[in-house]
């Protein structure tokens, strides 16, 4: 059993800058795929940025590219997503996800296939 727990969510104005956390406890072991995903207010879920721990390879939604950055500190067990140039569009409940059953990085649209998933943290981006 793998618990995944966020922080680092919070209110920001547009151009300012978070970093999100996402600490796993529990049994981890071997490669996982893991990933951020966001979900606002009347939207689907979608997918922000995924990484592969195998390989480090990254994959991000168009509307984050340059924007925002996925890394992962093993010995912490910790994935974080490093949020610049933020933007009222970015105001989203964000998740993070892992899941074991995998060999690759995975696109950011397969967010379906994850197991395991956080509580979520709120970011809020005003104009």
């Amino acid at each position: 059993q793998v618990q995944l727990v966020e922080s680092g969510g919070g209110s920001v104005q547009a151009g300012g800058s978070l970093r999100l956390s996402c600490a796993g406890y529990g049994y981890i072991y071997g490669t996982y795929c893991l990933g951020w995903f966001r979900q606002a207010p009347g939207k689907e879920r979608e997918g922000v940025a995924t990484i592969y721990t195998g390989d480090g390879s990254t994959d991000y939604a168009d509307s984050v590219k340059g924007r925002f950055s996925v890394s992962l500190d093993i010995a912490k067990t910790t994935l974080y997503l490093q949020m610049n140039s933020l933007k009222p569009e970015d105001t989203a409940m964000y998740y993070c996800a892992a899941d074991w059953r995998c060999s690759s990085v995975r696109s950011v649209s397969r967010l379906y296939e994850y197991r395991y998933w956080g509580q979520g943290t709120q970011v809020t981006v005003s104009s």
